[in-house]
């Protein structure tokens, strides 16, 4: 099984340094770390640039103009890009622990897709592990959140991962799924841009699509750095297209995938071979 990481990313190459440093050191490297950028300024592509002439696995960057936050079209390319047959995405603020690929890829599983968890850092937490370069924090670590999180235990692990349809604590910041159900889905809907609401909609039309989830607990372990968030947003225009989803079940989103699948006919640069 090949893995293609998605890492999404804007504007904060300093925390984006410190997730492609965890991605390199993982017990089981991914096939390729695909980096797609909402618009960021020329210094994160410096950084994937500097960042690539020592890489251990395939690295690519792909890059679409800012026009405001278009998170499911940035993801979108990224999965047209993908060369694995399964995609596991994250953030461009969390870092991974070193077996957090083994996990994925020990749970992945036909039928269904993979709901991570995480660790929250506060904003010392987070500063801290900035300015020290640091990826890994222990149990007692202070200013954390959900800090069982950090906890890797395989045996829990399996017991939390019972397939189910409940859609409480979607977040696409660790995710996994098949490549080819994010096709028959067309990805994320890109009707669907600003703040949030994206990764349920499409969790929904898995939902409906026939997949089921698995929670990723005790295992697939990644720190979140903390940063201002606007997810207390007020009456979303994305809610009413998730209502809609939701009232006609609808499986296949009109505004997707397909739209960048000829631009990635040819695969990508490897940044690797540029340098």
């Amino acid at each position: 099984m090949r893995i293609s990481v998605i890492v999404i990313t804007y504007n904060w190459p300093q925390a984006l340094r410190l997730v492609l440093r965890a991605l390199a050191r993982q017990s089981m490297p991914a096939d390729e770390v695909i980096v797609t950028d909402d618009g960021s300024g020329a210094d994160t592509r410096e950084l994937l640039v500097a960042v690539a002439k020592n890489y251990p696995t395939r690295l690519v960057y792909l890059r679409q103009p800012d026009d405001g936050a278009r998170m499911s079209r940035a993801r979108n390319r990224g999965i047209a890009a993908a060369r694995g047959d399964y995609c596991v995405f994250l953030d461009g603020d969390m870092l991974a622990h070193r077996n957090f690929i083994a996990d994925h890829r020990a749970f992945a599983q036909r039928g269904c897709f993979v709901q991570g968890s995480r660790v929250l850092t506060g904003q010392r937490c987070a500063a801290h592990l900035l300015a020290r370069q640091q990826i890994d924090l222990g149990f007692f670590a202070a200013d954390i959140e959900r800090r069982r999180h950090t906890l890797r235990v395989p045996l829990l692990a399996r017991a939390y991962a019972r397939p189910h349809t409940r859609e409480g604590g979607i977040k696409s910041c660790n995710w996994g799924f098949w490549r080819d159900d994010l096709l028959a889905l067309n990805g994320f809907n890109e009707a669907m841009t600003g703040w949030g609401r994206e990764d349920n909609e499409l969790a929904l039309r898995a939902f409906h699509l026939g997949l089921q989830r698995r929670d990723l607990r005790f295992a697939g372990l990644a720190l979140h750095l903390w940063h201002a968030t606007r997810k207390n947003v007020i009456d979303n225009p994305n809610d009413a297209i998730l209502a809609e989803t939701r009232a006609s079940a609808t499986v296949r989103c009109a505004s997707g995938l397909d739209q960048h699948m000829s631009e990635f006919a040819t695969p990508p640069p490897d940044l690797r071979d540029s340098t």
